[in-house]
């Protein structure tokens, strides 16, 4: 059974850090590929930024600069490293994992304001 647990998130003031964490489990997990993605009220969940297996990473262009994926195979968990926060950044993230099928965890809430 795939699971991905994620954790960090909460209310930080513009021009913070945050570190979000996924914990998989059920896969592979160095064999997979992991994204973060988010999505704010009314809006559509956006990609925010994928590792691959080989950690070549891929981001949103208005988080370039600003965050950071990264992965650790022994621990089964891909971390997103957040500075420079916006508000815009305000959202619920996601983890992801594309199986053929996609799984997601439940969400943890970012909340970027003063």
């Amino acid at each position: 059974q795939v699971q991905l647990l994620e954790s960090g998130g909460g209310l930080v003031q513009p021009g913070g850090s945050l570190r979000l964490s996924c914990a998989a489990s059920g896969i592979g997990f160095r064999f997979n590929a992991m994204g973060w993605y988010r999505q704010a009220p009314g809006k559509e969940r956006e990609l925010v930024a994928r590792i691959s297996s080989a950690g070549s990473t891929n981001y949103l262009d208005s988080v370039k600069g600003r965050f950071t994926i990264s992965r650790d195979n022994a621990k089964n968990t891909v971390y997103l490293q957040m500075n420079s926060l916006k508000p815009e950044d305000t959202a619920v993230y996601y983890c992801n994992v594309n199986r053929g099928i996609e799984y997601w965890g439940q969400g943890t809430q970012v909340t970027v304001s003063s």
